[in-house]
């Protein structure tokens, strides 16, 4: 037992992503293991007069999907989460028709909700009076949006929960998930995170916190996690949603189990607004209390999807804190320098590309690794994807204001 509870794993049956390297799961995990730059960052007109310029967008047209009228009622961030979620169903091997939907959770992570629709609102009160502001500005630009356009999109009527930790909000939405199950609270979760950041006033404030590369001349070379030359992370949209089930129900029905979400922790560092912890003592603290949890030990993690963000603090904080934990025995990826940071979909994302690691045996490399940096005493993989044996991964994130969280993942 851990902390007085009966250990738990979770079912992974399902699996939906869109990203700025691909649209669904299958071109998301082809990109980031078979692509060598990004495709997805690219220049945006409306960033213009901004140190950065660019960002991670995915060319996904939602009204294709979505249809216009349901595609009215939804921020993109919600667009992309239903999106997500449908292609997690799917994958799972559910019917919609035939489950009982009031046993059927959806916990949904964002970082900053609806931005888009709160910009183009806001130019709209300043050039055309309050008068002319959307009724609905509210309902599309709220954290839980993505989760409420999920439940009603595919009818789930169980616990819905919209997660705001920062850039560790698609982390904690999983294990929030992961305890919901254990409580017995539902018998499927679909969990994750959604973000679609497209703000200038974001990314202005961004350029001002110093904490964003402003690599104009080349954006592909921009993110480069782990890096001597990373200079910050660029911000990305997308979606990452899993299928969690109570074992025996997924059991019952008989479905492909693709992993095992075992593991959860979490915890704050009470230290600052926007900086982490310099020792990493916060994030040590989620990451061992997720290996207990999973009654697993560190030398059992053959695979780690880092935070990784390419900024200079938070990858030197985070690598030091790795090898203080697992050691250098673990394979180390960041796969944001193919996504973008998508801040509270980050998790979501990473979360399902190691599942994906899991089942492939399978290591992404961390794109635009040119030059390790040589403080940082991990093996980090880089260059090609690299084939290795191991049964246990860890997905870790770092928000701001200090909110840190770890998953462990089993086959």
């Amino acid at each position: 037992m851990t902390g007085g509870r009966q250990p738990f794993s979770a079912a992974v049956t399902g699996l939906g992503m869109v990203t700025a390297a691909g649209v669904g799961a299958k071109a998301t995990w082809h990109a980031v293991t078979e692509e060598t730059k990004p495709t997805g960052v690219r220049h945006h007109e409306e960033l213009a007069d901004l140190p950065c310029d660019f960002m991670y967008t995915s060319d996904l047209d939602t009204t294709e999907q979505l249809g216009v009228a349901t595609q009215r009622l939804m921020d993109r961030f919600s667009q992309l989460a239903v999106i997500a979620a449908r292609e997690a169903v799917a994958d799972a091997g559910l019917d919609t028709e035939d489950w009982d939907g009031s046993r059927v959770a959806v916990v949904i992570g964002s970082a900053h909700g609806g931005l888009p629709f709160y910009d183009e609102q806001h130019t709209t009160m300043l050039e055309r009076g309050a008068r002319r502001v959307s009724p609905k500005l509210a309902p599309l630009t709220v954290v839980n949006g993505a989760a409420s356009s999920v439940c009603m999109d595919l009818g789930a009527r169980g616990p819905s929960l919209g997660v705001a930790t920062a850039c560790s909000s698609g982390t904690v939405a999983l294990g929030t998930a992961h305890q919901l199950l254990r409580a017995g609270a539902c018998d499927i979760a679909i969990a994750g995170g959604a973000e679609s950041p497209i703000s200038r006033l974001l990314i202005a404030s961004a350029c001002r916190m110093k904490a964003a590369s402003t690599r104009r001349e080349d954006p592909a070379a921009a993110c480069r996690p782990f890096d001597a030359a990373r200079d910050g992370f660029v911000v990305g949209e997308g979606a990452g949603l899993l299928v969690l089930e109570r074992p025996e129900h997924a059991a019952a029905r008989r479905a492909t189990v693709r992993a095992h979400l075992r593991g959860y922790g979490a915890s704050s560092d009470a230290y600052a607004a926007v900086a982490p912890d310099p020792d990493g003592n916060g994030i040590e603290r989620a990451l061992r209390s997720a290996l207990a949890d999973a009654e697993v030990q560190a030398g059992d993690v053959g695979h780690v999807n880092a935070h990784g963000t390419s900024t200079v603090v938070n990858d030197l904080i985070e690598a030091t804190m790795l090898q203080r934990v697992i050691g250098d025995h673990a394979l180390v990826t960041s796969t944001k320098a193919m996504t973008g940071h998508a801040l509270g979909a980050a998790g979501g994302i990473e979360a399902a590309l190691t599942v994906l690691a899991l089942e492939e045996q399978l290591v992404p490399p961390t794109a635009n690794l040119d030059v390790p940096d040589p403080r940082l005493p991990l093996e980090i993989v880089r260059g090609r994807s690299r084939r290795a044996s191991f049964d246990c991964a860890v997905k870790t994130s770092l928000g701001f204001g200090g909110h840190n969280a770890a998953l462990v993942l089993t086959r």
